[in-house]
């Protein structure tokens, strides 16, 4: 797959995690495992170009005696996963003439 596209898909599927409410790095991947793997590598990587995009903020706060950030999605963020939407119903139109050869002969 094309890495700049992985990339947008990733970062839609990260705000798609914390739209309904604030979340921290472990439960973002256990909230996606059923969907995608995510290594927490990738995740923290991803969630810094988040906040520098101003997608979502951090806080800091204790939990279990250890400081834990939790992220919240922005105006920004919640207007980048509807730009996706709509992205998406392009793509999709894409590739259902891409593989309309595919569905005749299949």
């Amino acid at each position: 797959m094309d890495i700049q596209l992985k990339r947008g898909l990733l970062d839609v599927c990260v705000l798609a995690a914390i739209k309904n409410e604030d979340s921290y790095g472990y439960k973002i991947i256990k909230d996606m495992a059923p969907y995608l793997i995510m290594s927490e590598s990738t995740l923290y990587t991803i969630l810094k170009r988040l906040e520098s995009a101003d997608m979502l903020t951090v806080r800091t706060a204790e939990h279990g005696g250890r400081l834990r950030k939790y992220y919240h999605i922005t105006p920004l963020g919640l207007q980048r996963i509807e730009d996706f939407k709509e992205d998406w119903k392009e793509i999709m139109s894409i590739y259902n003439f891409v593989t309309r050869e595919d569905d005749k002969n299949g």
